[in-house]
């Protein structure tokens, strides 16, 4: 069969093998329909290149549907500015199908302003919510109340494990913290490693790299048991506390600082350190693709970064959040995992 706008309803219910009225309680969402016929009348839709046809016949039920995307406060430069610019590709394709999209950010490091920008959340009325938590114990508050509204949410970036959330867009966190820590030691005699850590929220309730932080602690427990891990921690906003916890660290000699990591896109704040002091015997290893994080690889401070694309996760759950709106779309896995990308020195300015 041709796929062009001549094919209709009764074609797709022809080759469904179901009714004319099943395909359109598929098309509109409403009524009982079987999983076994749903996925049949989708599948054919999708083979037919039907799917535009779908949405206008949704647009003229005049349905409204609303996504929030819940994310970190940013500067120019960090981490959460790419996310940005992706939930803005996102938003490029929800609006298409009358799908509004808004942002709502909040405070990382304050936990008032991350229940704050719940609340915001639940005023606007969504139908859908993207949220990338922090806040383990306000998360699960959160989206128990959406549960309990019948408002279907997505994670990107990080997710909590035991929650039943539709869907997650991001790195395998656990998987990721393990690559580092084999990156980091290499397969040298390390006898000690040095996590740098931020300080947040005054009452410690925000842990975002927890899991990612389990994987790495895994693996030094398999592979270097004996080996002692030194937590260090540091206010990102303070030069001068961060200069003065790491002037403590090498004080006690450069080797007690030779493997350094960070589980976070903050990894520059010890480059910075490292390049102010001109040390450069210390392996280090970050987390993310920002200009200063690249800088740092560029110029040795730092050798290897694991690097993701946030602006493609965050975009392509918009998508999958806008596709399971209109159509009730299945997704084809609830973790949509993002491959982990090795950068060093010679290969990052090719990764953008």
């Amino acid at each position: 069969m041709k796929m062009d706008n001549k094919i209709t309803i009764n074609d797709v219910a022809r080759l469904s093998g179901v009714s004319k009225g099943t395909v359109d309680r598929v098309l509109h969402n409403r009524g009982e329909v079987s999983s076994k016929s749903r996925e049949r009348v989708l599948k054919v839709i999708e083979e037919l290149g039907y799917k535009p046809n779908i949405y206008a016949s949704l647009l003229a039920s005049k349905k409204v549907h609303k996504i929030v995307c819940i994310i970190p406060e940013f500067a120019a430069g960090d981490f959460w500015e790419l996310t940005d610019k992706g939930i803005k590709k996102g938003m490029e394709f929800a609006s298409s199908y009358g799908i509004s999209v808004v942002t709502v950010q909040y405070d990382q490091y304050d936990m008032e302003s991350f229940q704050r920008a719940c609340a915001m959340t639940l005023e606007e009325n969504p139908t859908g919510v993207i949220i990338a938590p922090m806040f383990r114990m306000e998360t699960l508050k959160f989206v128990k109340e959406l549960n309990n509204r019948g408002i279907a949410y997505m994670y990107i970036d990080s997710k909590l494990e035991d929650d039943d959330y539709l869907a997650y867009f991001g790195m395998p966190m656990y998987q990721s913290g393990y690559l580092c820590a084999d990156l980091l030691t290499d397969g040298a005699d390390v006898k000690k490693v040095t996590i740098v850590r931020i300080s947040r929220d005054k009452k410690g309730l925000s842990d975002p790299t927890v899991t990612r932080r389990t994987g790495f602690m895994d693996y030094m427990n398999e592979h270097y048991p004996d080996c002692l891990i030194d937590n260090v921690f540091i206010d990102p906003k303070d030069r001068n506390d961060i200069f003065a916890k790491l002037d403590r660290l090498f004080a006690a000699g450069p080797e007690q600082a030779a493997y350094m990591v960070m589980f976070n896109s903050r990894i520059h704040l010890v480059a910075d350190y490292l390049r102010e002091r001109e040390i450069r015997s210390s392996r280090v290893v970050g987390f993310d693709v920002v200009e200063k994080n690249l800088a740092a690889l560029r110029e040795g401070y730092v050798q290897l970064l694991i690097a993701q694309h946030s602006d493609s996760q965050a975009a392509s759950a918009i998508s999958a959040m806008t596709d399971w709106l209109l159509i009730g779309k299945p997704l084809v896995r609830k973790d949509n995992y993002t491959q982990m990308d090795i950068l060093n020195r010679y290969n990052c300015d090719y990764y953008l």
